[in-house]
């Protein structure tokens, strides 16, 4: 469980990273962290389609806001570069590959189920659901939250495209 509040302390500070820092690719970067450390919350707490969802929608959100960013044709200054920045990068990125590595190890071996719970909706679904397609039936009355997060993720995406791409409001 250690695992999950360290990535959620990671996506915190990448967010205020997000709002504070002036450029805005490297905002937009930062906000690629959250995204991507929510991806691996999803997978430690054992939702691999939320997580497949949620990486779908970080890669096409991310690729429509840099091309947003790049078209705007802002002004970039160079920095300084100082050693701590780059100690600080190879700490984080380390960290990152460390938590990642314990995500990914405590999956199981491919090809075994995660939960043995296949079986006991094929046995019991039509007299519990009284629905006669099995797959509606898991998706909307077992895995009701799951497929309510799905929508959720997907609908919050669109809305921040729409809101990237919205041509009312906008200053020439």
């Amino acid at each position: 469980m250690i695992e999950l509040h360290v990535i959620l302390i990671l996506m915190i500070f990448a967010a205020v990273v997000a709002m504070e820092i002036e450029d805005l690719l490297s905002s937009i970067i930062a906000l690629g962290a959250v995204g991507i450390g929510l991806t691996l919350e999803f997978l430690l707490l054992r939702a691999p389609d939320l997580a497949i969802t949620q990486l779908v929608v970080e890669m096409l959100s991310l690729i429509i806001l840099i091309r947003a960013t790049v078209s705007v044709g802002t002004h970039y200054k160079k920095i300084k570069t100082h050693l701590g920045y780059f100690i600080f990068a190879v700490i984080f990125v380390a960290v990152f590959l460390w938590f990642s590595y314990q995500a990914i190890r405590q999956l199981p071996p491919f090809g075994s189920p995660i939960m043995k719970m296949g079986s006991q909706y094929l046995a019991e679904g039509v007299k519990k659901t009284g629905a006669t397609n099995m797959v509606s039936a898991i998706i909307l009355d077992f895995r009701g939250y799951d497929t309510l997060g799905e929508v959720t993720i997907l609908f919050a995406s669109v809305i921040g495209v729409l809101a990237v791409l919205r041509k009312t409001g906008k200053k020439s």
